[in-house]
């Protein structure tokens, strides 16, 4: 029995991915749950199991070819006369940690960092931004239909929408691929053809870098994050005296209690997981026109591993105590570090908390992660002079201060209460000292 493949849907902020290989041909039998080909989605690369077992007769979806989730991408031959098992849902399907980049997951923003005061914070600083939903028109149909001449779904119906004709463009995607960039290039121009030569400007010596399909795809989203988001900052400083303090005094006994490392991220993680519950606003999303208030506390965490930057969930934040949360966080390190996270450590993220202090940043405006409503940066951990008043006198002293800047979505959030949060997380941080008990 004949039937169609379809890519699975791996979680709503997954609209689309590029397909990376395919791991047989047509005519090339395969069992159930066998790889089947390899994609690449902006959260991570994995392979996309047989739904069932049979022979692979013919492939819809070309190499480099960019395609929207439950879209079609292949057709199989089971030789039974009843339906097959459905294909798998994202449960079944693995990241693939082969592939030199199976975690680079998101996009940075500020720079990779290792945290303030001698690389004490986990490398955190990107930020992760959703993929774009493919255009929901339907293609014009024609004589000579350019989804057979090996575009993309999304490219035709991005170019029906806007009446460019694709044979007229020259492609700058994958094997010279008519990319959705490309087609709105041409829009652009008022449908002219698009020119992939460099430009007359460049000299011999200059360097023209081909990108590779994860960094498109992460560039669209940042553009789509700018475009769709109405962006407002603030910042405030923090006396972080106390943590600094604190962790000095615990850090050896905390691992050889807890059997792991005490770093400044999961102290800051709780603070900020805590002061979203309290101002839930901070943890939604824009949707059709409405506020969506997420009820569970996700908060996205950058890390650096090998082969890239890569940005687990931490799932429940505000219910997990000091030590659970740097036992995941030491967890989601080591997976993404070893190439082995799943799709379920990026999934599910309502907001981003971002370090971008280790390269000596002291204030930076982060991009948010579409469709989060904030972001918070983590700048960095300075000892300076500071003016302190006590019993009605000012004395000067010596104390760790370190900004906290947040973006935030202007649909959602007003400057007031950016500012209690912002407070909130401020008050959680300075109330930590070498006296608290923390667990």
């Amino acid at each position: 029995m004949s039937f169609q493949v379809e890519l699975p849907h791996v979680g709503e902020s997954v609209t689309e991915a590029v397909i990376g290989k395919w791991l047989i041909s047509p005519g090339d039998k395969i069992e159930k749950y066998d790889p089947l080909v390899e994609v690449i989605t902006d959260k991570v690369n994995m392979d996309v199991p047989s739904p069932a077992t049979g022979t692979l007769t013919k492939i819809l979806a070309e190499e480099g070819e960019t395609v929207p989730m439950g879209a079609v991408i292949a057709e199989m031959d089971t030789g039974e006369e009843s339906a097959p098992v459905a294909a798998p849902d994202s449960g079944t399907v693995q990241a693939a940690s082969s592939s030199p980049s199976a975690s680079r997951i998101g996009t940075l923003v500020q720079g990779a960092n290792v945290g303030p005061t001698g690389g004490e914070f986990l490398d955190t600083s990107l930020s992760t931004s959703e993929p774009e939903a493919a255009p929901q028109t339907a293609a014009s149909s024609s004589t000579s239909s350019p989804r057979q001449k090996g575009f993309s779904p999304v490219v035709t119906r991005l170019a029906a929408q806007h009446d460019i004709d694709l044979n007229s463009l020259v492609g700058t995607g994958l094997g010279g691929r008519v990319t959705k960039k490309d087609v709105m290039t041409a829009v652009e121009a008022g449908g002219s053809a698009v020119s992939s030569a460099p430009d007359a400007n460049d000299s011999r010596e200059d360097e023209i870098i081909d990108p590779t399909p994860i960094r498109r795809m992460i560039a669209d989203h940042m553009v789509k994050s700018m475009s769709e988001i109405p962006h407002a900052w603030s910042a405030i400083e923090v006396d972080v005296t106390g943590m600094v303090e604190w962790r000095s005094a615990n850090k050896e006994s905390f691992q050889q209690q807890h059997g792991v490392r005490i770093t400044y991220l999961p102290i800051a993680l709780e603070v900020v997981a805590n002061a979203l519950r309290k101002h839930p606003r901070l943890n939604s999303r824009w949707s059709d026109g409405k506020i969506v208030l997420k009820k569970a506390v996700n908060v996205g965490v950058a890390v650096a591993a090998s082969e890239g930057l890569v940005v687990p969930v931490v799932h429940g934040a505000a219910d997990a105590t000091l030590v659970e949360l740097a036992g995941m966080l030491d967890g989601v390190v080591n997976r993404a570090r070893s190439g082995s996270m799943t799709i379920e450590d990026v999934q599910g993220g309502t907001f981003t908390l971002n370090n971008t202090g280790s390269l000596g940043s002291v204030w930076g405006g982060a991009i948010i992660n579409h469709p989060q409503a904030a972001i918070l940066t983590t700048e960095a951990i300075v000892k300076r002079p500071v003016v302190i008043t006590e019993n009605g006198s000012d004395s000067v002293v010596v104390r760790s201060m370190m900004n906290i800047c947040l973006s935030f979505d202007h649909r959602i959030i007003d400057g007031a209460e950016a500012s209690e949060f912002l407070q909130s997380v401020k008050s959680g941080l300075e109330a930590i000292s070498l006296d608290s008990d923390l667990k």
